[in-house]
């Protein structure tokens, strides 16, 4: 088992930054790719970015390109999601997860075995 647990969220204007953690604890997080989504009200849970636990190689939903960046800790089995440029569209709650398949399939939420509970991020405008 892994348990992932979401911190950083809040409310902020548009244009403002935030950054999002997500800390693991259980089995070895190295070998993990992890990712984060976002659920909005009345929305289906989107991919938002990923990274994978060889090379650590990242990918980003195409909304989110140049505003946001995913990075890793091995060290302090922690991912983070650093976000900026923020914009009322990217009002969600936001999990992080992990899972140990392929990084072919990161975008799909079936992928990943484990989840936290979520962190709100609200932008206003």
């Amino acid at each position: 088992q892994v348990q992932l647990v979401e911190s950083g969220g809040g409310l902020v204007q548009a244009g403002g930054s935030l950054r999002l953690s997500c800390a693991a604890s259980g089995r070895t997080f190295s070998n993990f790719n992890m990712a984060w989504f976002r659920q909005a009200p009345g929305k289906e849970r989107e991919f938002v970015a990923a990274i994978g636990w060889i090379s650590s190689s990242t990918d980003y939903v195409d909304s989110v390109k140049g505003r946001f960046t995913i990075s890793r800790d091995n060290a302090k089995n922690t991912v983070y999601l650093q976000m900026i440029n923020l914009k009322p569209e990217d009002t969600a709650v936001y999990y992080c997860a992990a899972g140990a398949t392929g990084f072919s399939a990161r975008s799909k939420s079936s992928t990943y075995d484990f989840w936290g509970q979520g962190t709100q991020v609200t932008v206003s405008s």
